[in-house]
């Protein structure tokens, strides 16, 4: 469409829509060129036509509007993410309607640290499925080892922190240090070695450590070798590498995750002032138990010994009440009692006199009553 002014007297005056036509078919004819910068903003949405996302300068901040269509974004699988750099290819162009410029990408490929991330999100997934990462495998810290391990960088501030945190919380710590390369390109072999050799110490938790680097400096704990290396240690490892922020894969392979060298170490060791208050505490908790158990055993005591004084009035009790019972029985049962309801007892020469076949008339006996007796002859026999 051609692009026509209104005149007004000597003045040329463009619409909105003329100018933004007229700047956009002028911007149609540049050339395709690249573009390098800093992915930030990156929208796909499965309902668009157009992938968008901006490309920074990390060197001042200034900014560019990039999209390019979905299917085509797809294509190229590039996974990116906000942060990684690369080089757009693409024609700049200007969408007259709202004036809105922007780069019209063709094609899209990572640069520099760009490729550094995306080849360790690729090694992330294949040890993550391998099972390095799981919450399973991970070990707890042991309370109170008896020798640390610290594989860290010669005359480094990360050394000096762990030393510092774990002596002071616990004073006789013994920590044994393994000193290795911790940056470079013979830092993550170092480091494995360093890893193998404090473990023949047998020490009983190792602390890696190193202190904050950029991106580049902490490629190093992102080695499969390294990464390999901690998950496989025979105790548990304490990653404290960079600060916060930063997480190599080290971090994921190991046991624990500190923030930084010093945490580490306060990690690895309780404070020993707080275990002198927990023991007093358990001491005055024993005491307390003792004592409760004591008292239950003296009113146990006493309670034996209130039965056992009065175990032998209580036998007396009983053998008096048996003789009584005896005694009663010995009365139905004896001749007096007998006699004393009406009876007699006749005896002749011969003893007591049972039938009246053994007497004949004349003969002499004796008759025993309750109270007193009498001689009788015998008159008559029935």
């Amino acid at each position: 469409m051609k692009v026509e002014a209104l005149t007004y007297g000597d003045r040329k005056v463009y619409s909105v829509g003329a100018f933004n036509r007229g700047v956009a078919d002028w911007i149609a004819r540049l050339p395709t060129i690249w573009i390098e910068g800093e992915v930030t903003e990156l929208r796909r949405h499965a309902g668009w036509a157009n992938v968008f996302f901006t490309l920074k300068d990390p060197a001042d901040g200034a900014c560019l509007p990039v999209s390019i269509p979905r299917g085509q974004f797809d294509a190229l699988r590039l996974d990116l993410l906000d942060g990684e750099r690369a080089h757009v290819y693409g024609r700049p162009e200007l969408f007259a309607a709202k004036g809105d410029f922007k780069l019209r990408a063709l094609t899209i490929e990572r640069f520099g640290e760009g490729d550094h991330l995306a080849a360790l999100e690729r090694l992330k997934r294949k040890l993550a499925q391998e099972g390095l990462f799981a919450a399973a495998r991970k070990r707890p810290l042991p309370f109170l080892p008896r020798k640390i391990g610290l594989v860290t960088g010669n005359d480094a501030a990360a050394k000096r922190d762990v030393i510092t945190a774990v002596t002071t919380r616990f004073p006789a710590a013994q920590l044994v240090v393994a000193e290795a390369y911790v940056q470079g390109p013979r830092a993550a072999a170092a480091m494995v070695a360093a890893l193998k050799d404090i473990c023949v110490e047998q020490v009983d938790v190792v602390i890696l450590a190193r202190g904050g680097g950029s991106f580049d400096d902490l490629l190093p704990f992102s080695d499969e070798r390294l990464v390999r290396a901690v998950a496989a240690c025979p105790v548990p490892v304490v990653s404290a590498v960079g600060h916060e922020q930063d997480t190599p894969l080290c971090d994921l392979a190991a046991d624990v995750r500190a923030s930084t060298p010093t945490a580490a170490g306060r990690l690895v060791v309780p404070d020993l002032g707080e275990l002198f208050v927990r023991l007093d505490a358990a001491r005055a908790a024993l005491e307390r138990g003792a004592r409760r158990a004591l008292e239950r055993e003296q009113a146990r005591v006493d309670a034996l010994h209130v039965r056992l004084r009065a175990a032998p009035l209580l036998l007396v009790e009983r053998k008096r009440a048996a003789l009584e019972n005896a005694t009663a029985r010995l009365r139905v049962l004896s001749p007096s009692s007998t006699l004393a309801r009406g009876y007699a007892i006749v005896r002749a020469d011969d003893g007591i006199v049972r039938s009246s076949a053994e007497l004949s008339p004349g003969a002499h006996v004796d008759v025993q009553l309750a109270e007193g007796g009498f001689g009788a002859r015998v008159e008559e026999t029935r």
